[in-house]
C-alpha cells in the first residue's frame, strides 16, 4: 500500500470524522438563540474556535501518542508521527498552530460577547494538549470522557447559545448533555477498537479498564444521554432519531468483533451525530 501524499496525510491525521463532535454543538447552541434573529458573525466565531479546538487536538494527540509509542500498537486511522513520514515537531508546531486559531477567534468572540470566554478558550486549550500529553495525560488515567463531555458537551453547547444574544436560554444544559453525550460516543469508537494496544501501550482508558465486552456498556451510556438530554432539552422527537440513528452502532459496539473490524463504529456515530445535529436545528426552527 503507498503512503499518502504530502496533503492528504494532514487531512487524514486531522480525523475528519471527528469533527462532528466540534461542528454539531455549535449547530444546536445557536439553534436555541431567542429572541430570533441569530448572531450569525458570533456564531461564525464559534464555530472556526470548535473546529481549530478539535483539529488541534487531533494532531496534539498524534504527536504526544507517537513520541511515547503509543500509535505503534494501534489500529486505527493513519497518524503522522508514528508513520515517521512528518518529523514530530511539525506535527506538534501544527497543533499550536489550530490553537493560536482558535485563541484568535476566541478573543474576537469575547471582545464581541463576554470576556468569560477568554479563561474558557485557555482552559479549553490547555486541556486539548494535556489530553495525551505532558508528563500525565490524563487520557491515560480514564478521564477523557470528563475533557469531552465539559468542553464539547457543556461549553460548546451553552457557550454558542449563551453568545448569542448574552443569555443562557431554557434547555441549553441538557443539550449540552446531549451533544457532550454523543462526542462522548465518538471517543468510546475510538477506545473499543483500541483496547488490546491500549492495554499493550499502558493507557488506561476507561474502555480498556473495562475490557471489550464490559466497554460496550459505555458506549450504550452515552447513547442513552443523548435521547435523554434531547427529551428533556424539550424535543422528544429528536430523542427518538437520536436512539433510530444509534441503533446499527450499538449492534455493532454489542457484537464480539474487535480491533480493525470495529472501524465501521466511527463512521456510524459519526453520520448519527451529523443527522442528530441537523433534526434539531430543522425541528428547532420549524417550532420555536
Amino acid at each position: 500500500m503507498s503512503s499518502p501524499g504530502s496533503v492528504e496525510r494532514w487531512v487524514l491525521a486531522a480525523r475528519v470524522r471527528t469533527l462532528p463532535a466540534a461542528a454539531v454543538p455549535v449547530v444546536i447552541g445557536a439553534s436555541l438563540s431567542r429572541p430570533r434573529p441569530y448572531n450569525v458573525t458570533n456564531t461564525v466565531l464559534c464555530l472556526i474556535i470548535a473546529l481549530a479546538l478539535q483539529i488541534g487536538t487531533n494532531y496534539a494527540n498524534d504527536y504526544s501518542d507517537g513520541v511515547r509509542g503509543t500509535d505503534q500498537v494501534r489500529v486505527g486511522p493513519f497518524r503522522l508521527t508514528a508513520s515517521k513520514l512528518v518529523p514530530a515537531s511539525a506535527v506538534k508546531r501544527m497543533a499550536f498552530v489550530f490553537f493560536a486559531v482558535a485563541a484568535v477567534a476566541g478573543l474576537f468572540l469575547s471582545i464581541r460577547s463576554s470576556w468569560i470566554f477568554i479563561p474558557l478558550g485557555m482552559s479549553a486549550v490547555a486541556a486539548g494538549w494535556f489530553y495525551t500529553g505532558g508528563p500525565k495525560p490524563y487520557g491515560y488515567f480514564g478521564l477523557g470522557e470528563i475533557f469531552v463531555m465539559v468542553y464539547f458537551g457543556f461549553v460548546a453547547t451553552v457557550g454558542t447559545a449563551f453568545a448569542q444574544h448574552g443569555h443562557i436560554p431554557p434547555g441549553a444544559w441538557w443539550w449540552g448533555l446531549a451533544t457532550g453525550s454523543m462526542a462522548c460516543a465518538l471517543l468510546e469508537a475510538n477506545n473499543l477498537r483500541d483496547v488490546d494496544g491500549d492495554r499493550v501501550a499502558g493507557k488506561k482508558t476507561l474502555a480498556a479498564r473495562l475490557g471489550r465486552r464490559q466497554g460496550s456498556w459505555l458506549y450504550a451510556v452515552w447513547v442513552a444521554g443523548t435521547v435523554l438530554g434531547a427529551a428533556f432539552g424539550g424535543e422528544s422527537l429528536v430523542g427518538a432519531v437520536a436512539f433510530v440513528m444509534y441503533v446499527p452502532a450499538l449492534v455493532l459496539a454489542f457484537s464480539p468483533k474487535a480491533g480493525r473490524d470495529l472501524l465501521p463504529l466511527l463512521k456510524q456515530s459519526s453520520y448519527a451525530q451529523w443527522t442528530v445535529g441537523a433534526t434539531t436545528a430543522v425541528v428547532m426552527f420549524v417550532t420555536r
